[in-house]
């Protein structure tokens, strides 16, 4: 049994959905699990309906809501005329506009009461998945492969932390088994919506954007799936996000732990807690591209294959700023950092990359929203002073902590470059460094010229 996750860009219109078609139908033997995502920028289209609801502009809202159902409508049309007798049409017509009609009742009443909770707001961006999985599965179906329409509500159980739920393991390999195994004792392929899940008395929930990686990877964890492939609208990882780095390199194979770091500095081919539930299990993760199906994409594997490179890729995430908190009271105390770090807790801030000396903490940021409540709170513990248009650069290796020499190389490839920040020891696969916004590109390329102009044809394609 395979799951494989099609994103929005692979189910964007019915050219992409004819590709995904073709490309489950040729693995039919593995058992395949569909998962999908909604159609490309729908996520986004109904979280501006749901906003212009809030604000009681409905006659915008409902304009919005038109949109979405005469594209869906009209992807269907365009998918099944061809194939399938008048009545599937009419089933599916009738299905999307019964769910277009539920949306609009619920974007009714956030307009009414002017008032968008969490939980209204990921009532309305389910409709997204809800109505691209009903068109997907009933383009398997004329096209003679042994689909079900499955709602991921019934299995994806989560908490109530609305928008950004956290899923109930135990309880999804529980219910994942019940609704899904006797599909596949009949050889039907199961069609499931990604992002979407339901608490354990039935409210909508979603598990953060890019979640549809994450459902694909608990379902496979469920069922200790031969492999999950990730299909998307790239070939895979690379060494380099190739708009900055033309020359970069897809990267055949590599780790769970690379991928991982990767994902949450700036690579975006992937979910970062996509790798979670299936390095638990040890399940290949593979990414395809649904444009270039032929090509063999990226292998994410527990170990990394040996590579005569100790760099596996660079990546960067800009638009930083820097926290740093400077006190005396730090030196020799305990208990100092728990006190800062409480406040961004309370701020519910991430912080991506921390630096101490004896008296002073440095932080960087890249959600700023929070920033003039967390500075009033660190100014109670310290002098507290904000840098902002920063970048982070992390360079992902295996086995990088222990390679001697790497640093050295890493820092005299950019030795004209101010660098306000240096990481590296939490982890023995990265080291990460903060420099001007203005100057990462630049930085980039000088890094890839010195780690890859003798690339490991095993490693690299």
């Amino acid at each position: 049994m395979i799951v494989m996750k099609f994103g929005g860009t692979s189910v964007e219109d019915a050219a992409a959905i004819n590709r995904v078609a073709g490309i489950v139908k040729g693995r039919l033997d593995r058992a395949p699990v569909v998962v999908v995502s909604a159609m490309a920028r729908v996520t986004d289209a109904l979280l501006q309906i749901a906003h212009a609801a809030r604000e009681r502009r409905f006659e915008e809202a409902s304009a919005g809501i038109n949109e979405l159902l005469e594209r869906h409508l009209g992807v269907a049309r365009e998918l099944l005329d061809s194939f399938a007798d008048a009545s599937l049409i009419d089933e599916v017509e009738a299905a999307t506009k019964a769910l277009v009609a539920e949306l609009e009742n619920l974007v009714r009443s956030v307009a009414t009461l002017g008032e968008l909770t969490p939980r209204s707001q990921d009532a309305i961006v389910s409709f997204g998945e809800r109505l691209s999985s009903r068109l997907v599965a009933a383009a398997f179906v004329a096209r003679g492969m042994g689909a079900e329409l499955v709602d991921s509500r019934d299995f994806i159980i989560t908490d109530d932390r609305f928008t950004a739920a956290t899923p109930d393991m135990a309880e999804i390999g529980i219910r994942a088994r019940e609704v899904l195994k006797p599909l596949l004792a009949e050889h039907r392929v199961p069609v499931a919506q990604g992002f979407i899940g339901a608490t354990k008395n039935g409210m909508t929930t979603t598990i953060g954007r890019g979640g549809s990686d994450y459902s694909a990877a608990m379902i496979g964890a469920a069922f200790d799936a031969e492999a999950i492939e990730i299909w998307t609208d790239v070939d895979g990882l690379m060494t380099a996000d190739p708009r900055v780095v033309p020359a970069a390199r897809r990267i055949r194979v590599i780790s769970f732990a690379e991928a991982s770091e990767l994902s949450f500095f700036g690579a975006k081919v992937l979910h970062p807690s996509t790798v979670l539930p299936a390095v638990e299990k040890g399940i290949p993760v593979h990414i395809y591209n649904t444009r270039n199906p032929a090509c063999e994409g990226t292998l994410i594997v527990a170990e990394p294959r040996a590579s005569r490179n100790v760099i596996k890729s660079i990546a960067f995430k800009r638009n930083v700023t820097i926290v740093n908190v400077t006190s005396t009271r730090m030196l020799l105390a305990y208990g100092f950092l728990r006190t800062i770090f409480d406040v961004f807790e309370r701020h519910e801030t991430s912080v991506d990359v921390v630096t101490t000396s004896e008296v002073s903490v440095s932080m960087t940021l890249d959600d700023p929203d929070r920033l003039d409540a967390i500075k009033r709170d660190l100014s109670g513990i310290g002098d507290v002073t904000v840098e902002g248009e920063k970048a982070i650069v992390c360079v992902v290796g295996d086995n990088l902590k222990f390679t001697p020499g790497v640093a050295a190389r890493l820092f005299k490839s950019i030795e004209s470059t101010n660098v306000n920040m240096i990481s590296q020891g939490a982890s023995e696969i990265n080291v990460t460094f903060v420099i001007d916004d203005a100057e990462v590109e630049r930085v980039v390329r000088l890094l890839h010229d010195e780690f890859f102009a003798d690339a490991d044809s095993d490693v690299f394609a």
